[in-house]
């Protein structure tokens, strides 16, 4: 079998592992082992064979978890945009905003401006923070370009981001996130130069993982965003879509047709589409810092996401408009007080689906033997606590491919 490279034991383990027939996939007093970055053995402690190690590590008590999956980001953008905040605060709205010259455009004018250096820097501390409350994989995309250079370099310093960092980091083309001042009044011809001179390029050079679209009224619609769906498709890179946040536009019936790796948002999303979904097998993506931020009252609707099957996904939206939340703990508090999800199901979302959202299922997200040696170290006194309380830092360490990271 091989010396293990590392053993934890006196460990509480929650494995989340799928129809697992305790919650969190629990095991009370167990050990987990490591060799060449994965797991290699994880189970009650009693059970635990006679194998060569080389370290051995008590937890004292601990619970461990697979590391937190931010699947949802939008890390690399230039400026900043709190004075919108306050404008809202006093009753602004984000389409009043928007047509003032604020919003996206505000933040694309800003990226544009920014160096690849700023960029990275200002980027690489946001990532930091992430994981120091537990994350080891963040989905980046771009979308504060909306040209080829800048877009093409926001995906550059997502690479950049993951070599420096030691973390995963899966890069998301969002070129198709706005109408630029460039294409103004014409999203049919912008669309069709991301679909042709953009994403081609893009392909060619690896420096994307998926490609992500806003499906809404302010940005394009379901028919406008097919075309350049079944382009990336044709080059082999999955979708992603953001989907009905702020009306019915159809956006779950569209990430069901292409085979959405994830739809998020869907405030506004009805029966037929979350149906859609579920025959799909596309993970719905909740964001809860955003409609906590943009005030809204429209709530996805969870219910029948849960009777269809569809596994829901939990993620910061971390965004300089609407969504400046860095933290997944945070984002699971919010989304069981604000979407009433279980901490079971909000833990879930951040590891178990959230890596299904980007493709990563059978590589990690849950603890079991043969999957990434992701693992997240918690000082509490159940796996319930990480949603219970809001602004702790309950992390005792994080171990990146069965290694401590910092």
């Amino acid at each position: 079998m091989g010396r293990w490279d590392l053993l934890l034991t006196d460990a509480r383990i929650a494995t989340m592992r799928a129809g697992a027939p305790d919650p969190y996939g629990a095991v009370e007093d167990g050990a987990l082992a490591v060799r060449d970055g994965r797991i290699a053995w994880v189970g009650p402690r009693s059970d635990l064979p006679a194998q060569a190690t080389t370290e051995v590590r008590s937890l004292e008590g601990r619970w461990i978890t697979p590391a937190l999956i931010d699947c949802h980001t939008h890390l690399v953008f230039g400026g900043d945009r709190g004075s919108e905040f306050e404008a809202r605060l006093g009753g602004a709205t984000y389409e009043e905003l928007a047509a003032a010259g604020g919003g996206i455009m505000a933040t694309v004018r800003a990226t544009r401006a920014a160096s690849a250096e700023e960029l990275f820097r200002s980027a690489r501390g946001r990532l930091e923070a992430m994981a120091r409350a537990g994350a080891a994989t963040v989905e980046i995309k771009s979308g504060y370009g909306l040209d080829r250079d800048t877009e093409i370099r926001t995906l550059e310093v997502a690479r950049r981001l993951g070599c420096a960092s030691g973390l995963t980091v899966r890069a998301t083309l969002l070129a198709a996130h706005a109408v630029p001042p460039e294409f103004g009044g014409r999203p049919v011809e912008y669309l069709g130069f991301v679909a042709d001179a953009l994403l081609p390029e893009v392909a060619r050079r690896g420096l994307a993982d998926a490609v992500d679209a806003y499906c809404e009224e302010v940005a394009f619609s379901a028919v406008q965003i097919a075309p350049l769906f079944e382009r990336a498709r044709a080059l082999g890179l999955p979708v992603k879509l953001h989907a009905d946040q702020r009306t019915d536009g159809g956006g779950a019936a569209l990430a069901a047709r292409f085979g959405a790796l994830s739809a998020d948002h869907l405030e506004y999303t009805p029966e037929s589409g979350i149906e859609a979904l579920a025959g799909a097998g596309t993970v719905a993506v909740l964001l809860p810092g955003a409609f906590l931020t943009l005030g809204e009252t429209r709530r996805p609707r969870v219910g029948a996401l849960r009777r269809h099957g569809v596994p829901i996904a939990v993620a910061t939206d971390c965004n300089p408009g609407t969504s400046p939340l860095g933290s997944l703990p945070e984002a699971m508090g919010l989304a069981a007080r604000l979407f009433g999800l279980t901490p079971e199901e909000c833990l879930a979302g951040v590891t178990r689906h959230a890596a299904r959202a980007l493709g990563l299922e059978h590589d990690r997200g849950t603890l079991e033997p043969g999957k990434r040696a992701d693992i997240a170290v918690w000082d509490v006194g159940h796996p319930r606590d990480l949603t219970y309380w809001l602004g702790s830092r309950p992390l005792a360490g994080l171990l990146v491919r069965g290694q401590d990271r910092g």
